[in-house]
């Protein structure tokens, strides 16, 4: 049995059985980060798992709570502007909003599957998840429709870096790229990629990175078409990466970050104070925050990670958050 194949019937195990299920969660009042958005650099949206959404109009002095009303795990999360948004999760399940978070509405979409991911480019948007489930949408969200995605793997995430040009990665060292929006996707094989993947970046059309499980760092100099192996100094999973308008390179793991200051040529660990779970990196402004299970990261004036206390969906609910599964 190869290690790919372990590591995916060991993830399925551990969603299965090993931790709290969506019910438990939800009686216990726990919350789990799962996403963030942030369609202006004083407005920002973070997703809990487990059904409510916080949001910030002063740049996060202050949060406000807003409930979707889910019963099903909530998984991911856009917002085009600071009023129009969506979250998607298990089953299909898709509800948007036209007022910044206040209410909202289901939106049908044809896919019974889990939801992984959620990406616009203006109002293209695509969708991602279990059994190679892509859906693109023209419109803003309003309507959806299917895309051949060539593979029944799960796709973890997707990354445009315009209408045109984009990838999308998963289980198994899968790795699909586009060239038309998604009309057609190809699929891109390559030995590095010996692990399953969590997330891509492109900084253009020829330089882009992925992560993914067991440390791994992937570099492309080709739009993708072929990838080399990074050294990377830990090998826990790697869960985001993101470049910021310095093109300093982050990634997430759960005990830190990985930063470069090259461009993304080298990494080096940087811990934070505690084990945050880390796995998410968002872009607010100029700067870019981490998103952790229960708490959000920003850099302080000396670049010290640093949580941003106001935001405490923990003890707003009176009680620990609890992480549950995350396939």
């Amino acid at each position: 049995m190869s290690k790919v194949t372990t590591l995916v019937i060991w993830t399925g195990i551990l969603g299965l059985s090993a931790l709290p299920t969506l019910a438990d969660d939800a009686k216990s009042g726990s919350c789990w980060l799962r996403d963030a958005a942030s369609p202006t650099p004083t407005v920002i949206y973070t997703l809990c798992e487990q059904g409510p959404l916080w949001g910030t109009s002063d740049g996060g002095a202050t949060w406000t709570k807003r409930e979707t009303g889910s019963s099903e795990r909530l998984r991911a999360m856009a917002f085009l502007d600071a009023n129009r948004g969506m979250v998607i999760g298990d089953h299909g399940l898709m509800l948007a909003t036209e007022d910044g978070g206040k209410t909202w509405k289901p939106r049908p979409i044809d896919s019974k599957e889990h939801l992984m991911d959620i990406s616009f480019v203006g109002e293209s948007g695509w969708i991602c998840g279990f059994q190679g489930t892509l859906l693109h949408t023209e419109d803003g969200g309003k309507t959806w429709e299917k895309q051949n995605a060539t593979t029944t793997q799960t796709l973890e995430t997707v990354f445009f870096l315009d209408k045109n040009l984009g990838w999308t990665v998963g289980w198994a060292g899968t790795i699909l790229r586009t060239t038309d929006g998604g009309k057609t996707w190809k699929s891109i094989v390559s030995d590095a990629a010996s692990w399953s993947l969590t997330s891509v970046q492109f900084r253009d059309p020829q330089n882009g990175w992925m992560v993914g499980f067991a440390g791994q760092i992937l570099r492309s100099h080709d739009g993708g078409l072929t990838w080399q192996v990074q050294k990377s100094p830990v090998s826990n999973w790697l869960t985001s990466i993101v470049f910021d308008s310095a093109n300093h390179g982050l990634i997430t793991y759960d005990d830190g970050l990985l930063v470069s200051d090259d461009g993304g040529e080298t990494w080096k660990s940087t811990r934070t104070e505690s084990s945050y779970f880390l796995g998410k990196l968002l872009k607010v402004g100029n700067a870019v925050w981490a998103l952790g299970q229960s708490t959000m990261l920003k850099q302080d004036a000396g670049g010290k990670w640093v949580r941003i206390e106001s935001l405490v969906p923990d003890r707003s609910l009176g009680l620990s958050a609890t992480p549950s599964a995350a396939q």
